[in-house]
């Protein structure tokens, strides 16, 4: 090959000139959906998710969205009609939060059973009661069993990226299943960061043919039943029905490798990258680590970065992916430091400690080795997670690699500040 050849060839696989603009994170969302080209979208607004609909209301009218919208009178209303879009073929898309994510659970279980690729945002919010209408991750961390992938952003950006990514993820043959982008409310829905614009053609490459309905069809010329009253005690609904169950956990782990796949493709054609499953943030040569979820991320690498300055061998990891879990990824993490704070921005009951808190457990059961760790609980409501709490999560974690005893309640880090 010529340098000539070779130079082109790079520039035709090179991104195109992306346009930088200011927005925030709802906004960020519906630009990413509009990139991806869905042809329905249904929505109903619900506090702090509200304005994300607003803005694909105004794409879709000012015509630089494509897509059928569908003002449903309720959130149980939306889901079900996207049901029935992504059955006719349709790339579908919707977001709530809170009280709207509890009000369409019915549809919202049905939807992964029936192996549907439908992307909703969850622009995550605390419980209602005592009355928040803030954020939190209360609302997607109680419904992480129910079969959806989840994926949780740190910036704006990520919100942009991810939300085109999720369609691609969603509707590879081999995972069938619907995906929610969690973003922070609040923190990432309102507050406005530079981001770069992908260009439509190299998104429209990236995306390639759509190819939603090839596993089940509404189609009047081959009838069919959608999901037929299955299981019981006898004949064949029992094995049917563990059938059904076995394929969508096989979705679910095969998603572990397609959401890589999808994110260095991304990075390939786009050109920005970011950890698919976990990130390890100054980790090689750390003794100890905390981890986080979402938004609190960048002010905790602040943190760790001071905190490397003052001497402390300390590293971070980010989960990205957290339904399905990723252990074998987090287990290469973990494998490094010999100690472990982990900061939750909503509750787990059962356990009196945070939901990643305690799916990291399991991770550390099947490392096979003791590693002293503590769980923390912040941001709730609205609150924010500053530098110097995860300066307090860093002191307390590193007590523990001294020889300090775990304590056996979570530390509520807003509690007193």
């Amino acid at each position: 090959m010529t340098t000539a050849t070779l130079e082109k060839a790079a520039a035709a696989e090179a991104p195109r000139k992306q346009k930088v603009i200011l927005a925030e994170g709802n906004e960020a969302a519906a630009l990413g959906v509009a990139l991806a080209r869905p042809d329905m979208v249904s929505v109903y607004p619900i506090t702090p998710q509200s304005s994300l609909v607003e803005h694909l209301a105004k794409l879709i009218a000012d015509g630089r969205m494509d897509a059928d919208i569908v003002d449903a009178e309720g959130e149980h209303s939306v889901l079900s009609v996207l049901q029935g879009g992504a059955l006719a073929g349709a790339r579908t898309y919707t977001a709530t939060c809170g009280p709207g994510l509890a009000f369409m659970f019915e549809p919202y279980f049905r939807t992964p059973g029936m192996r549907l690729p439908i992307v909703l945002t969850i622009v995550t919010r605390d419980g209602i009661t005592p009355q928040s209408v803030w954020g939190g991750h209360q609302d997607a961390m109680t419904v992480r069993e129910a079969g959806w992938i989840q994926v949780y952003c740190e910036s704006v950006q990520e919100v942009l990226d991810t939300t085109v990514m999720a369609f691609k993820i969603a509707e590879h043959h081999d995972v069938m299943l619907p995906v929610n982008v969690c973003l922070d409310g609040n923190y990432l829905s309102y507050g406005a960061s530079r981001v770069e614009m992908p260009d439509q053609a190299d998104v429209d490459e990236f995306m390639g043919e759509k190819d939603v309905n090839w596993h089940v069809a509404l189609d009047p010329l081959r009838p069919m039943a959608v999901d037929p009253l299955t299981g019981g005690t006898t004949g064949k609904g029992p094995q049917t029905f563990v059938r059904y169950r076995k394929g969508q956990c096989s979705g679910m782990q095969n998603a572990l490798r397609v959401i890589e796949e999808v994110h260095a493709d991304w990075a390939k054609r786009i050109g920005r990258s970011f950890a698919p499953l976990v990130e390890e943030y100054r980790l090689d040569d750390a003794d100890f680590a905390i981890m986080t979820l979402g938004s609190m991320t960048g002010a905790a690498k602040d943190a760790i970065d001071e905190a490397r300055d003052a001497g402390k061998k300390v590293g971070l990891i980010k989960i990205k992916t957290f339904s399905p879990f990723p252990v074998e990824a987090l287990m290469k993490a973990l494998a490094k430091v010999k100690a472990l704070g982990v900061i939750d921005r909503s509750v787990g009951f059962r356990w009196n400690c945070g939901p990643m808190y305690q799916e990291t457990l399991g991770a550390l059961y099947r490392l096979g080795r003791f590693i002293p760790s503590m769980s923390f609980i912040g941001g709730l409501a609205g609150a924010d997670i500053t530098v110097p709490h995860v300066h307090r999560v860093i002191n307390e974690t590193e007590a523990l690699l001294n020889g300090a005893a775990a304590p056996t309640e979570p530390v509520w880090l807003n509690e007193k500040e």
